[in-house]
Order: structure tokens, then sequence, then C-alpha cells
């Protein structure tokens, strides 16, 4: 980010402050108008040409939010995993942000089969998501949280057959693939409806 930040960083600034006082440092300036609107008139002397903040994404960082993995499970990677296999995974990677029973933690509720009546209460995979195969699209680009990515095709397998037999979606024997994820029936797929909206004045 080059020195386009820096004008960027002082009109939030000024534009946070809501007055209509002038603010200056430096050698440069920074006029603020009405409602907080702001012009910029220089910069600092002493600010820097390049902030250096980021890296370019790498080939391999982009294959990994790379994928599109629809309801019939066009798109989903060759693996398996197991839901033994899965636990393991689970414990490692999520029991810390969803609870080790996947009913408590911080982070949103993965296990729920009782009804929900009014959106949000209550949503958990097992009673709101209506497709097993959004749960690979989703892990793989963003779990865990702090580090997405990391889960190997099988190890994500693995993890959601285990979520799903938490929920009591599959049995204690079953094994996620490219072929059983898109078959698991999700109890809430019924109560979702397809967007064949158009766009424009037309909305269907």
């Amino acid at each position: 980010m080059r020195r386009a930040g820096a004008v960027l960083c002082a009109v939030l600034v000024v534009g946070c402050s809501g007055s209509g006082e002038s603010l200056a440092g430096g050698s440069g300036s920074v006029v603020s108008g009405v409602g907080g609107s702001a012009v910029i008139t220089s910069l600092p002397a002493n600010a820097p040409d390049r902030f250096d903040f980021g890296a370019a994404a790498s080939d391999a960082r982009v294959a990994m939010w790379d994928i599109s993995v629809k309801p019939d499970g066009e798109g989903l990677p060759t693996g398996r995993g197991s839901v033994a296999e899965g636990q393991g995974v689970y414990l490692t990677y999520c029991a810390a942000c969803h609870g080790a029973t996947g009913t408590e933690g911080p982070n949103d509720r993965l296990v729920g089969t009782d009804e929900w009546d009014e959106w949000p209460s209550g949503q958990a995979v097992g009673n709101y998501w209506p497709y097993a195969t959004t749960l690979f699209d989703y892990i793989r680009r963003a779990m865990p949280q702090l580090t997405p990515g990391i889960l190997t095709s099988d190890q994500t397998y693995a993890v959601i057959a285990y979520i799903l037999n938490m929920n009591g979606l599959v049995p204690d024997d079953a094994v996620m693939d490219a072929t059983t994820l898109p078959a698991v029936e999700m109890p809430a797929r019924d109560r979702f409806v397809v967007d064949d909206r158009v766009g424009g004045a037309a909305i269907r």
C-alpha cells in the first residue's frame, strides 16, 4: 500500500471526528469540511512511500479459496474420511471454538436437532443447513478460523462425517467422500427455496 494508504487513514480519522475543525500533522494538513468530510491538502514530509502491509497471494493460497462446491456435489475433490478419523480432527482443530460436543463454546453451535421456529434462533448444522456439501465448501475456505486451509481433503471429509454423526444424520461407520456426502439428506432442505431472481425490474 502506497501513499494513498496514508490519505485514507487521514480521511477516516477526520471523518470519525465529526467536527468542522482543521487538523494538522507535521508539514502536512488535513482540512475537514461540513459533516466531517475531509480534503487532503498534503502529507507529512516523513510519510513513507510504501507501508508494506500484507503479502502477495501465492498460487497455493489462491487455490485454497478457488473452490465452488454445489449442492449436488459438483466441485468436491477426491478424498475420503470416516467418523472415527473425524473425531480426532474435530478435537484437535474445532473443539476450542465449538466445544467438545459441538453444543458449547464461544462460537456457533454445530449440533442441534431441535426445530427452529424463527431465524436465527437455535440454528445448527443438524436443523438448519440445507445441504451437507456446504460444509465442505465452508470448512475448506474458512476453518479453522485462525489458520484456514490447513486441513487436507481427507481431514475435511472426516470432520464433516463426525459433525454429521454428532447430529444423528449418518451412522458411526459412515465414510464421507464425493459420492456419499451429496447423498446425505439434511432435515432442513425443504425449508429453503431456490433463488431464481434475475435482477432488474423482474424479480421472480
